[in-house]
């Protein structure tokens, strides 16, 4: 199976079998058939947030379990369940079409509902956690279907027990997310977004016009992986000491940065990547977007290996120039 339509890189890599799955019984059956015995599957959601760096001998499931249910509609809250097959901004605009706010900041963040919480995906001052209920996942070793609360799954900075103590573990099935009615919450404290709403004379913001807003900054900022390969932020925004921080910021002026809490800060990996020379470079096939720095994009025929050795050369130049490492946000499949 050719596995270029799979992955938003477009890596072109096969996988010598391929099951989609668009129930979970599919995943018991399979286990009944003693299939996860004998094989340790790779897991592909929306093939937004990985990097095939060759040829898979392994079997590959593909998670295309469908559906969004409203649940416990309360006057204040609801909860809204989605299969893992559900692309990610089709959730999002769902609930705010419906007027259920918490997850507008994470619009067009690309991928399936099922790796969101791997990922703990965020975005503008949001994460999935800030609204996360629950998601329910397979365990291949016992055939069961085990439900996960939100302090279970361990999140941190694009991070969850699912990218550690659980990996390759657990299929995630379903997810849940807890949202709130009006009146809302909104998060609008990042520059860009008050930037926007200033221009378009929008003073008091509805979950709309943050979804608008946030659609229309990663539109103009990250390209169209049906139009250029790419897995959007290929890596992580580096969390530092502040006194880290304040050593780099006295050398360089004008290193933007977040609070990060417990005395932390947060460097845009894309400003370093660029004052590092890489935006808009290209080797080979393989190049660094000319509007983002952050997203590596793959220009036509890269191998997985080509896009791989491109992170890693941007790594050590980062490290070389700040003394600051740079981790994958994407998974990188072996």
């Amino acid at each position: 199976m050719d596995l270029a339509p799979f992955n938003t890189l477009g890596v072109e890599a096969t996988a010598d079998q391929f099951i989609n799955i668009t129930e979970s019984s599919q995943l018991a059956a399979l286990f009944r058939e003693g299939f996860f015995k004998k094989y340790n599957p790779v897991i592909l959601g929306g093939g937004s947030n990985v990097l095939i760096k060759s040829d898979l001998i392994q079997p590959v499931l593909k998670m295309s379990i469908p559906g969004i249910e409203v649940q416990n509609d309360k006057e204040d809250e609801v909860l809204v369940k989605s299969g893992a097959g559900v692309i990610w901004h089709d959730l999002v605009t769902y609930c705010v079409n419906r007027d259920f706010g918490g997850i507008e900041n994470l619009a067009l963040i690309p991928g399936t509902v099922g790796a969101a919480p791997i990922q703990n995906i965020g975005a503008y001052g949001v994460e999935l956690r800030d609204s996360f209920h629950g998601l329910k996942a397979f365990v291949p070793e016992t055939g069961v279907i085990k439900e996960f609360s939100v302090n279970e799954c361990n999140f941190g900075y694009r991070d969850s027990i699912f990218k550690n103590d659980l990996k390759g573990e657990v299929i995630i099935t379903e997810v849940t997310l807890r949202l709130q009615k009006s009146p809302h919450k909104i998060e609008d404290s990042y520059y860009a977004l008050r930037e926007y709403f200033q221009a378009n004379g929008i003073t008091e913001p509805t979950i709309k016009d943050v979804y608008d807003a946030v659609v229309a900054i990663r539109e103009s900022k990250l390209p169209n992986p049906e139009l250029i390969g790419n897995a959007g932020s290929f890596f992580k925004n580096p969390i530092v000491k502040s006194s880290v921080y304040q050593k780099l910021k006295a050398e360089y002026s004008n290193m933007p940065s977040f609070e990060a809490g417990n005395g932390k800060i947060k460097i845009p990996a894309g400003w370093l990547i660029e004052q590092a020379g890489w935006k808009g470079k290209k080797v080979g096939n393989v190049g660094t977007y000319k509007n983002q720095a952050l997203v590596l994009v793959n220009h036509g025929g890269a191998t997985g290996e080509e896009i791989y050795q491109h992170a890693m050369n941007i790594h050590e130049s980062v490290k070389e120039k700040f003394g600051i490492e740079l981790a994958p946000e994407v998974n990188v499949i072996p």
